[in-house]
């Protein structure tokens, strides 16, 4: 079987450099990135089509290499603060690959054990993982002539109908995204929502239990705590739109925060027992290859050695304390190394296994495109901060607070490098599972992917930097870079260690996040169902643009999955649907990407625009957009019926 080959390596190389230079583009311009694993799958299958010995395996090599260095892209949601604080004028190369590279590889050990507990050992739906799955079965040829026939049509009609429908919102036909502020009580809130068909197909992935529990942390957010953080009304000559968009970030989102730190504690806690049983069975494992019985091993069991995995994290401490120690060279923190270094290499220890374990967890749950991954970046600079201020206290001169605040970013990025990259892992390795390939395979063209990426990601950085700059640094011109997650992990330091943190916010959200957890606990145990305290602050965090369409989608994904449990072939009709939603992502994943490198060629992200103004935007978009969800589910069920 051809799996890790030097064809699928150096073709994953090649994506690495497209989608990374594509991500982060997108994700300092507007604070979004997109996943790659399904348009690296549609590609390498295109290209590899041209070898007879191909296989649906070595494809999946290809899709892992670029979706790993994809998604480590977010990184740009830390390491641009650094500019922004003035610490650094640039991104030093080696310095920059070195925290990249160390926080990525140690996201894929860390994700080793966590397979047999989230993947093997979970119901979690991992929505990504099984739409690319889906794609390379198909291409593949898996399941039979006539229903692969009929399951790639499923998928091209999807795609067509999600990425026609992007190119209408660029060149500004039909609106991208539609909303009103309104009154409610003595405040305000808003209503939105983003027309992007690929979130109906990530809704209809996840199921109804997620949807509900989004649903709910909108309601929260959106309907009872933005009403009351805008009760009075807006500032002498503020817009209220502003003054309600403004109180979400600085107010809304904090409590989202808080509630996601607290179901990500009772997450972790409830994994234990799997996580345990995932290193017993990796030990286990290894204890058969020491008596030369690995060859007896199913392929689901043949991980990294957990030896190597170990030794790899150990290992990477030394690395990661020269790394810290030169950081801190000059500063205030020369009067406390030690104690500061030895904390911090702890601190990246434990907060990798936990960050590890939450992100890979939301990532099964709704999907990696969708994770709330600058939440987790909040919570991890809050952490180091906090640690930092044991050590030094808070409020101290303004060189001070600058140095500790970029020591801070500093182990923040490493963090994050972490969570980045189990928060796609997992959803790769899904992959991986379904269509038969060797996790230690994967879990090598993983380490690449993160080789690949660390490599790439600092000289685009440092370009754009140039070329565009950063809002708020000195000198930053009318198209500078907004980097919005990198300004307010940054903030989130600068409050800790400058003492004007409002602790009441997180708190608020603590609670909020208690109270989902035992509400969570009551429906399970009276079999009423479930409500994923995690989904519940997600949808609580992210702004109502991109999650609503969500539970909508969930809805739409339920419905037809009754109609589908009535048919001849309930299986066969269920996987139409499947491919319908995987069809509606992959169009607009490979329409992100053809569109991001357009932006980044003319300098615009309105270089397909072809109108300035459209007031009937967005009712052509609601109607454009509703009669595509119908009609791609009416023809589904009309090939199901057919057969």
């Amino acid at each position: 079987m051809r799996e890790l080959t030097i064809r699928g390596i150096l073709l994953g190389a090649v994506l690495t450099v497209l989608f990374t230079a594509a991500n982060v583009y997108l994700g300092l311009k507007i604070g979004l990135t997109f996943a790659t694993s399904i348009p690296a799958a549609v590609i390498s299958m295109a290209l590899l089509k041209a070898f007879s010995d191909s296989t649906i395996q070595e494809n999946n090599i290809v899709q892992t290499i670029a979706s790993a260095a994809g998604t480590l892209s977010a990184i740009i949601f830390v390491l641009p603060g650094l500019i922004m604080i003035g610490w650094w004028t640039g991104f030093p190369y080696w310095q920059s690959v070195a925290v990249i590279g160390l926080g990525g590889v140690l996201g894929v050990m860390y994700s080793v054990p966590l397979r047999r507990a989230l993947v093997t050992g979970s119901d979690l739906p991992y929505p990504e993982g099984v739409a690319a799955a889906e794609v390379l079965k198909v291409g593949a040829g898996v399941g039979g002539a006539e229903e692969n026939r009929k399951g790639l049509i499923a998928i091209v009609l999807g795609a067509l109908l999600s990425a026609g429908y992007t190119l209408l919102a660029k060149m500004k036909l039909v609106a991208e995204e539609a909303g009103t502020v309104v009154k409610l009580g003595s405040g305000a809130t808003s209503f939105s929502t983003s027309f992007s068909l690929a979130l109906i197909g990530v809704g209809h992935l996840v199921g109804m239990a997620v949807g509900i529990a989004m649903l709910v942390g909108l309601g929260i957010g959106w309907l009872v705590l933005l009403p009351h953080f805008t009760a009075g009304g807006a500032p002498a000559g503020t817009e209220m739109a502003d003054f309600v968009s403004s109180t979400f970030r600085q107010k809304v989102r904090f409590v989202g925060a808080g509630t996601i730190g607290v179901a990500a504690i009772w997450t972790l806690l409830k994994m234990l027992g799997p996580i345990a049983r995932g290193i017993a069975g990796a030990l286990a494992a290894a204890r058969q290859r020491k008596a030369g019985q690995g060859a007896s091993l199913d392929i689901t069991e043949q991980d990294l050695p957990i030896g190597v995995v170990g030794g790899t994290i150990l290992l990477a401490m030394l690395p990661i304390l020269v790394l810290l120690a030169g950081f801190a060279q000059g500063g205030p923190i020369m009067a406390a190394m030690g104690t500061t270094l030895g904390l911090s290499i702890l601190y990246v220890l434990v907060a990798g296994i936990v960050i590890a374990s939450v992100c890979g967890y939301m990532a099964g749950l709704i999907g990696a495109s969708n994770s709330p991954i600058s939440g987790v970046g909040i919570l991890s600079s809050l952490g180091i901060s906090l640690l930092l201020v044991a050590i030094f206290g808070q409020g101290g001169d303004e060189a001070s607070t600058k140095a500790l605040v970029a020591f801070a970013l500093f182990v923040t990025a490493i963090v994050f490098g972490i969570a980045t990259i189990s928060n796609d892992n997992l959803q790769d390795l899904k992959t991986g599972q379904l269509v038969g390939a060797t996790p230690w395979r994967q879990q090598i063209a993983l380490v690449l992917g993160v080789i690949f990426g660390a490599l790439v990601i600092p000289p685009i950085l440092d370009l754009l930097n140039s070329t565009f700059g950063f809002q708020g640094v000195p000198g930053a011109g009318k198209d500078a870079l907004a980097a919005p997650q990198a300004a307010l992990i940054t903030a989130i330091a600068q409050g800790v260690l400058g003492g004007n943190l409002d602790w009441g916010l997180i708190g608020t959200g603590a609670a909020i996040g208690a109270a989902v957890i035992a509400a969570d606990e009551t429906l399970r145990k009276t079999r009423k169902g479930s409500l994923p305290p995690l989904a519940v602050g997600m949808g609580i965090y992210l702004p109502m643009a991109l999650t609503l369409l969500i539970p909508i989608g969930a809805i739409v994904g339920h419905f037809y999955n009754r109609w589908a449990e009535r048919q001849g072939d309930p299986a066969f009709a269920e996987r139409m649907g499947v491919l319908a939603a995987t069809g509606l992502i992959v169009g607009e994943s490979l329409f992100g990407v053809v569109f991001a490198g357009i932006a980044a060629a003319t300098g615009s992200p309105e270089a397909l625009a072809i109108v300035e103004e459209n007031s009937w935007a967005p009712l052509a978009g609601l109607a454009v957009f509703a009669a595509s969800v119908a009609w791609l589910y009416g023809r589904t069920r009309r090939m199901v019926a057919s057969a």
